[in-house]
């Protein structure tokens, strides 16, 4: 027996290097794992291991597991009408947010199926670990990944506590020296007695909370945002268009447009308006900020622009066909783009701000309460694809250095170096915590949405076969979740792998 556990102890994680090497995993990273594993061996036969209460899981995973916090937990969970009421909160707040990522994720699948991708993440990028994943740094997601593994877990303790069962210990789980994972461990026995409302109610806490800290985060993140502005107001624009007015007058990307003929233009709005009185075929003034030098100092100049047409620009993209001329003059005339429009020649214009207004924007009531509740829910899913956009960076360099403190009494103590270390740290804690909840709720064992839908899928069942053996409704219940498992892996792994094999 020994030597057969032996043998499934070496071989999963052989099989699992494999995988990794296939998938597209670079070598040096295959080698690092499985010399990980071999040296987990060597501390598991001599003994080490077991001495400091660690254990290995899937061969190559650390459980390090700890009584500490245990009297905290039982302070904290005293109130336990206020947490049984807050896990109950939890069910809705999981059951509403599962729906959601089981249509992203079915959406996702259909959108590859019908188109798959040309260009698709390395394998390191689809595992989002710090420092490993291209678009994932490593210290500032670490210290997220961290807090929202603790909160998470010690939500699932408070629970548990709050139900009456005992939490025999807290842990992580460990690649190496990146934490991958968290878990509380309640007594077996009490997990298994425990009504399925009560169970239900631990499983969604600490998908719960992880949501929860994410707009909350979202929210000082939208504070610490108010407290950067820009050093120079103005506009500035990520492309210049060939052969156009700017070009010809040597304005660069990310140089920063602060007047038109002498009069400032500090925004988007700014610009627009003092655009809107040119015409084609005007000279004017521009007053443009440099990029910083070496030491980090911008200089100022003014250039000269022969204004073109904008109308006439757009046509012309068409090359002569009469149906896509047709078609944009018809789109020309609903935006209120007539011939003689003033046209600059630039694309991607956008407020030398702009890289924190979106975010301050959620508290600087600008909008309606409406309004700015419609963008916090959705601006977690849009800051998902930030890092990857900016090659882990929570903005672009150029915007970066656009930026100083404002004039406020925190803003100004901490300084530009210490607001911008503060805005990339909740920046993380918001998108850690973000995907880390919404992922625990994909509806398939061993998330934590899985034993949901077990748990819940049960519940229903019996109420509809009140005249049936329990244990047959126990049956039909296994076999519906597994059903689900089977079909959520093959939803959740098609947008994976169908690019690699097409």
């Amino acid at each position: 027996m020994e030597e057969g556990e032996s043998r499934r102890s070496y071989w999963l994680p052989l099989l699992m290097l494999y995988l990794l090497y296939f998938i597209g995993t670079p070598v040096w990273a295959v080698v690092i794992t499985g010399l990980w594993y071999i040296g987990l061996l060597h501390l598991e036969d001599g003994g080490h291991l077991d001495r400091y209460g660690v254990s290995r899981m899937l061969g190559i995973v650390l459980m390090v597991r700890t009584t500490r916090g245990q009297r905290f937990l039982e302070r904290i969970s005293s109130t336990r009408a206020f947490w049984r009421a807050f896990g109950e909160f939890s069910i809705w707040l999981c059951l509403l947010a599962m729906l959601g990522v089981v249509t992203l994720l079915i959406l996702s699948a259909i959108s590859t199926a019908m188109a798959p991708p040309e260009e698709y993440l390395p394998a390191s990028d689809l595992l989002l670990i710090p420092g490993v994943t291209s678009f994932v740094p490593f210290w500032w997601p670490v210290l997220a990944l961290i807090f929202a593994l603790v909160i998470h877990e010690y939500s699932h303790g408070i629970q548990a506590r709050a139900h009456g069962m005992k939490v025999r210990s807290f842990g992580l789980l460990l690649a190496g020296p990146i934490p991958i994972g968290a878990f509380a461990e309640p007594q077996t026995h009490e997990m298994v007695r425990a009504p399925r409302r009560e169970r239900i109610r631990l499983y969604a806490a600490g998908p719960s909370i992880n949501i929860i800290a994410t707009y909350v985060a979202l929210i000082v993140l939208s504070a610490a945002a108010s407290g950067l502005v820009a050093s120079n107001p103005g506009v500035y624009a990520t492309g210049i268009i060939a052969d156009e007015g700017a070009e010809e007058a040597g304005l660069l990307p990310y140089e920063i447009i602060t007047h038109i003929d002498g009069a400032e233009v500090p925004g988007n709005n700014e610009f627009s308006e003092q655009m809107g009185v040119l015409s084609s075929g005007e000279e004017v003034v521009f007053t443009v900020v440099s990029h910083p030098d070496s030491n980090g100092d911008r200089s100022e100049r003014e250039i000269t622009v022969t204004l073109g047409d904008r109308y006439e620009y757009y046509v012309g993209l068409c090359g002569g066909d009469s149906d896509c001329v047709e078609e944009t003059e018809g789109l020309l005339v609903e935006m209120g783009v007539e011939n003689g429009d003033a046209f600059l020649g630039v694309s991607g214009l956008r407020s030398s701000s702009s890289s924190v207004d979106y975010y301050s924007s959620i508290l600087s009531g600008e909008y309606a309460v409406s309004q700015s509740a419609l963008g916090a829910a959705v601006t977690p899913l849009a800051m998902i694809g930030v890092p990857i956009q900016h090659d882990g960076q929570t903005m672009l360099l150029e915007e970066r250095a656009m930026l100083e403190a404002s004039g406020g009494a925190f803003a100004s103590t901490l300084g530009t170096a210490g607001m911008l270390i503060l805005f990339d740290f909740l920046f993380w804690l918001v998108w850690i915590n973000f995907l880390l909840g919404f992922a625990n709720l994909i509806p398939m064992v061993p998330f934590d949405g899985g034993h949901i839908v077990k748990d819940g899928v049960h519940s229903i069942l019996s109420r509809l076969t009140s005249g049936i053996h329990p244990m047959r409704v126990e049956l039909m219940a296994e076999r519906i979740s597994r059903m689900g498992n089977f079909l959520i892996l093959f939803i959740v792994v098609l947008p994976i792998m169908l690019p690699r094999l097409v």
